[in-house]
């Protein structure tokens, strides 16, 4: 199935920079990102998702294994899109996010803003449990000490953050155990 079947017009403009695939999984809008998103392609990137949503996809999951650098610019992309789809009682998920990316994300301090899975299957979950259970909801939000300089830390829901004292990766499961990483 080609993009423009699923949402018109789609590839009238494209960017060799940021190869963009769309996939229809559930009622969700699965697109595989190949490239990177910075201030030169971002202006095209956020019209081409806008025009995703406006074709009624308020569901993104954004796989970015292939994505491979993300500048601050794109960041900011990124944060449009998700006031965006809120605003239309939707949401979006980014997985297989590199390394290196979800970095950026971290120290521009909006890892904690994102629904960041590992994979689109836990993406897929995300969007049937409306965004979390009722056992997460009664766990979050949790109030404990970095394992590593002991800062006091609050936690909205589970996911990976830095820690503001002492910047470790800490990483928080649905159940509220904190781990390294």
């Amino acid at each position: 199935m080609s993009n423009d079947s699923i949402v018109q017009g789609f590839d009238l403009e494209k960017d060799d920079s940021l190869k963009i695939n769309l996939h229809v999984r559930d009622e969700a809008l699965v697109l595989y990102l190949t490239g990177y998103i910075d201030t030169y392609n971002s202006n095209l990137f956020q019209k081409r998702i806008v025009k995703a949503v406006n074709a009624g996809f308020n569901k993104l999951i954004f796989q970015c294994g292939g994505l491979n650098y993300v500048s601050s610019t794109g960041i900011g992309s990124f944060t449009a899109f998700l006031k965006l789809v809120k605003g239309k009682n939707g949401d979006l998920v980014l997985i297989d996010v590199q390394p290196k990316v979800f970095e950026v994300f971290q120290l521009l301090g909006f890892s904690k803003f994102f629904n960041i899975k590992r994979n689109l299957d836990e993406a897929i979950e995300f969007f049937s449990n409306t965004g979390s259970s009722a056992a997460e909801k009664t766990i979050f939000p949790k109030i404990f000490k970095c394992p590593i300089c002991s800062k006091k830390l609050k936690a909205s829901k589970s996911g990976r953050f830095r820690c503001s004292e002492c910047k470790t990766i800490l990483a928080i499961d649905k159940t509220g155990q904190v781990f390294l990483g």
